[in-house]
């Protein structure tokens, strides 16, 4: 019966060499067309067109591919999606729609060319962002005309900060993926991350050599760009994997998690890289992850862990909303490990409706589609706030940055807000003895 309901596809001619056609013909096949995905996509939630939907969106992808669209549609469309992959979480069948719409995306640049006004801005996005020493020499700039600048502005930029981080040198060792823009406008997360495994005798290192993740060009239809970061991060990681060094990739931003863990999908086909790439996937690990695991297997020996860096059991917390970015949610399938951590904290989370819904963050998406993404972060702050939680943690720092923008309360990572709780407690500690 499956097999009967299966999409089937006649490739146009022009298509049939392309192997990646070939690929999402195999994804197209497997869709049943049951419509699950309907009531779990945001921009359907939204708009409530079926080509805003992953069903519509595969029917849109499936006329490309057979040569009965110009691609023009099919684009709008695609560039409405906002990769969040709730859809995945939702269907029966297993549709691996991120994918699909990866492979889609790139036919659509290389067959397809964008009007000028549109490559000209996603030349800037993927130029000024993706890469770390750019964007950092920017954001100094911006930092030193921060009071000129419109409020609006101001927001988006931090204050100066100077690193105030000193890490032991212990036996165990870790790779940290610093990321492109993290380290510019949060260095705080790393530290937070490098303290606490600090505390569990695990020394954290960033290689120099690595940057993007290749997430960003990824996701702007740029294969070729994404392609020659994720090689320069597995050329700069190998040494101390193939040494032995290293236990794990550490990623402090989910959505880089998602794309590191998919290198070796991505370079599957590559005869130099493709052991490599399946190593570093193997490896790679958020940051949740690797400390639900270091902590303990429950929540009783996470709360006694906790204690043993110092954290008082007895101290109230107070009420936190745990966002849960879609790359956690969807892609790594790992928020129960976050939310047990802060409950063996001590933290009271509030209940979030809506919890799988996107909060228009998504990359660059929301410079993009800043009307889908601003209604989207309306209505996830509405939920977010409704137990009226005194802040609001996150696991992915474009979430982070796009929820405060809004919201009436803070907006801080996860990994930063137990960090800053065990050192409070430690000074509380101090002054009592």
């Amino acid at each position: 019966m499956g097999q009967s309901l299966s999409m089937e596809t006649r490739i146009a001619d022009r298509f049939k060499s392309f192997v990646a056609v070939q690929d999402m013909e195999n994804v197209l096949r497997s869709c049943v067309h049951c419509g699950f995905c309907l009531a779990t996509c945001p921009t359907y939630q939204i708009l409530g067109d079926e080509r805003d939907s992953p069903r519509g969106r595969i029917y849109l992808i499936k006329a490309l591919i057979e040569g009965k669209s110009d691609g023009e549609e099919t684009r709008f469309h695609l560039d409405r999606c906002l990769t969040c992959r709730s859809c995945e979480t939702t269907c029966p069948s297993g549709v691996q729609y991120g994918r699909l719409l990866g492979e889609a995306r790139q036919l659509l640049e290389d067959q397809v060319p964008r009007p000028w006004f549109q490559r000209l801005v996603r030349f800037g996005l993927k130029q000024g962002l993706s890469y770390p020493a750019r964007f950092s020499l920017m954001m100094t700039l911006a930092q030193w005309i921060r009071p000129l600048l419109p409020k609006n502005l101001q927001q988006r930029v931090p204050q100066r900060t100077k690193k105030s981080i000193s890490i032991a040198q212990h036996s165990r060792r870790v790779m940290f993926l610093a990321g492109c823009v993290q380290p510019a406008l949060r260095p705080g997360i790393q530290e937070a991350a490098m303290r606490l495994l600090d505390g569990l005798g695990i020394s954290g290192m960033v290689s120099r050599q690595a940057g993007c993740c290749g997430a960003l060009n990824h996701h702007l239809g740029d294969e070729a760009a994404a392609l020659v970061q994720i090689r320069a991060n597995i050329d700069a990681w190998w040494p101390a994997i193939e040494a032995g060094t290293i236990e794990a990739v550490i990623t402090t931003a989910s959505a880089c998690g998602v794309e590191v863990r998919d290198y070796g999908h991505v370079l599957r086909r590559d005869q130099h890289y493709a052991e490599k790439a399946r190593r570093v996937s193997a490896l790679v690990s958020d940051i949740g992850e690797f400390l639900a695991r270091e902590l303990g297997q429950n929540e009783d020996e996470q709360r006694l862990a906790l204690h043993s860096l110092g954290m008082d059991l007895s101290a109230s917390r107070g009420k936190v909303a745990f966002q849960i970015p879609c790359t956690m949610q969807h892609g790594l399938r790992s928020q129960d490990t976050v939310q047990g951590i802060l409950r063996a904290s001590g933290a009271e989370l509030s209940f979030v409706d809506e919890a799988h819904l996107c909060c228009g963050s998504a990359g660059t998406y929301s410079i993009l589609q800043p009307t889908l993404s601003n209604a989207l972060r309306t209505r996830k702050l509405m939920h977010l706030q409704a137990g009226e939680p005194s802040v609001i943690l996150s696991a992915n720092l474009g979430c982070q940055m796009h929820l405060e923008q809004e919201a009436e309360v803070p907006v801080v990572h996860w990994v930063e807000w137990l960090d800053q709780q065990i050192m409070l407690d430690r000074q509380q500690q101090a002054i009592r003895a």
